[in-house]
């Protein structure tokens, strides 16, 4: 490895890698700032509620690796996510409440404050979906009462079953 500098070098040059620190910085900068607006997220609902959705999935080994975007920053104390098999309940029945707002048998839905990503596990296992191949986010509160049941997103993961 070779190093040399001149007067008009700032940094050491290693065989034409001169750039990798700036790149090194950016990245970092941009980690920083991606935790950073994460960290400021709210938990509160905004004024039109809170809103996920699922905007990818993968396979991670026997399960699913589901990234979410969402507007509020989910704590389980507080506003945070329940998923579940879509054919297997409905977003009334993955709640607290099921019965006595909505006159349902509950469900099972796995609680939970991951995010961005997060791995299928629990009652959203892979290995309890059954036929169901729908995977499904709302917004729950500290409860565990589905905040809004309008305000579901559900993606057919058959794909990667």
């Amino acid at each position: 490895m070779s190093t040399f500098m001149n007067a008009t070098d700032k940094a050491p040059v290693y065989n034409g890698s001169r750039g990798w620190p700036a790149i090194l910085i950016l990245v970092l900068t941009l980690a920083w700032a991606t935790t950073a607006l994460a960290a400021s997220m709210p938990n509160a609902c905004s004024v039109d509620g809170c809103e996920v959705k699922i905007v990818g999935v993968e396979k991670s080994g026997d399960e699913l690796e589901i990234t979410f975007e969402s507007n509020f920053m989910p704590d389980v104390s507080k506003n945070h996510f329940h998923v579940w098999w879509g054919e297997n309940f409905t977003v009334e029945q993955v709640s607290r409440n099921a019965q006595t707002v909505h006159g349902v048998k509950q469900g099972r839905w796995h609680r939970h404050a991951d995010y961005p990503s997060y791995i299928t596990q629990g009652a959203a296992s892979t290995s309890v979906r059954g036929q169901s191949a729908t995977i499904c986010v709302s917004a729950a509160d500290r409860n565990h009462n589905i905040l809004d049941v309008k305000a579901y997103d559900c993606v057919d993961v058959s794909d990667k079953l």
